[in-house]
């Protein structure tokens, strides 16, 4: 059941993002270039018309100086050891995809982790960032493809790669796909290391070419 109290809504969500990165002064492609996104996908999440996946929303978050928490609850990572009847699942948004943490918190911890509930016919964002990670589906199909090469995993296949491959996922099937995801990218924004190391706070705004579409 997905945590009510964990979700933001679009209406909440998309104008957050979207003041805090006025008050930066950047413009949505130095952001989308900065977290590996495309500045369509920014510009419809600051409109509420699509929900960023965890990763999304957090190197999007990283990029504006800004830790997770300020726009996502998530469950804490206190106990080393979660029990399946304990864990809640939760959403960035009203959405198709939801997540289960698994991974506690400590000083110096390098590996982050969720499940995740893919439900039939979601497709997520094709992103790219730094570090590492890998995918054990649990249940249903997955297709996931990086940098243009495409495969369905199956239940008890896995898929390990470079995350700065630019990939994505698509559950292209009628059920909910379940998979373990194990990477390096610090998505409850709990890490020491500092947040603000993509982009220097006084970036400039982007000037926008003659007649390229205009996203401000």
């Amino acid at each position: 059941m997905v945590k009510k109290t964990n979700e933001a809504s679009r209406e909440l969500l998309g104008p957050a993002l979207r003041k805090r990165r006025k008050v930066l002064k950047l413009s949505m492609q130095t952001v989308a270039d900065a977290a590996g996104l495309s500045v369509g996908f920014i510009s419809q999440v600051e409109r509420g018309l699509a929900s960023p996946s965890l990763s999304s929303l957090a190197g999007i978050a990283e990029v504006l100086q800004t830790p997770i928490s300020e726009f996502l609850s998530q469950p804490s990572g206190d106990r080393g050891t979660t029990r399946k009847e304990e864990r809640q699942a939760y959403s960035v948004q009203p959405s198709l995809i939801s997540y289960e943490r698994l991974s506690s918190k400590f000083d110096g911890q390098q590996l982050y982790s969720v499940i995740v509930h893919d439900a039939p016919g979601h497709r997520s964002e094709p992103i790219s960032h730094r570090g590492e990670e890998m995918f054990y589906v649990i249940e249903g199909e997955v297709t996931i493809e990086i940098e243009g090469e495409v495969e369905v995993l199956k239940a008890g296949d896995s898929v390990h790669f470079d995350s700065r491959r630019v990939h994505s996922t698509w559950n292209a099937t009628d059920k909910t796909a379940s998979f373990l995801w194990c990477g390096t990218m610090d998505i409850f924004g709990e890490g020491p290391k500092p947040i603000h190391d993509r982009i220097p706070a006084n970036a400039p705004v982007r000037i926008q070419p003659a007649g390229e579409k205009k996203y401000d």
